[in-house]
């Protein structure tokens, strides 16, 4: 129906890449995005150590229901600076990539329980067989489960292995499978460590 929307509220790990909850509603609210929260804790099992919530400024996300809640699970909020479009470039990159999926009804949803059923399969396709170029052509999944290690090793491998056996074939270096290391939101603006000389 024309004029109607759904929202898709979504919690992604940017580490991983991976999207760990995700639902569906008729409407915006901080109720909503409450309830998401506590399942992504419980999901993920981070009460030591729990993370920050970083979002963008919409009702719900600054809601005091949201607030509170935030706040008995120990989480500290942070919120995109206002009219700065690039201020959470993975959620952007991941929104991109659901609206631009080749699947995506070009008619939209007929009806709620149809767009949560195709943000479902998409999701089980984002996080289990997408190459993530971001994070080196694993999987969110394997990224999230620590499986990124072993499976870029074998990569090193294998195409070390080719150099060898086919040298001219290579110009240069190998491709780097070095796994990413840590990810910061906006590494530019943060502090460069200091060295201390004696």
């Amino acid at each position: 129906m024309k004029g109607l929307y759904y929202y898709l509220y979504l919690v992604e790990d940017i580490y991983s890449r991976k999207g760990v909850v995700w639902e569906v509603h008729e409407s915006e609210s901080g109720e909503h995005a409450a309830v998401l929260i506590q399942r992504a804790m419980l999901r993920e099992q981070c009460f030591c150590s729990p993370p920050v919530l970083h979002s963008d400024n919409g009702a719900p996300m600054k809601s005091q229901t949201l607030q509170a809640k935030l706040y008995d699970l120990g989480i500290q909020a942070s919120h995109s600076r206002p009219r700065v479009s690039n201020d959470n470039p993975y959620s952007e990159s991941l929104f991109r990539t659901v609206k631009y999926c080749p699947r995506w009804p070009s008619e939209g949803f007929a009806s709620l329980n149809e767009a949560r059923q195709w943000v479902e399969r998409f999701m089980h396709w984002y996080n289990h067989e997408h190459l993530h170029s971001g994070i080196k052509y694993v999987t969110p999944a394997d990224r999230h489960d620590g499986k990124d290690v072993a499976l870029l090793s074998g990569r090193e491998k294998v195409y070390k292995l080719a150099r060898e056996r086919n040298p001219s074939r290579w110009s240069g270096e190998t491709r780097n499978w070095t796994p990413v290391g840590a990810v910061a939101l906006n590494p530019q603006k943060e502090k460069p460590e200091t060295k201390v000389v004696a």
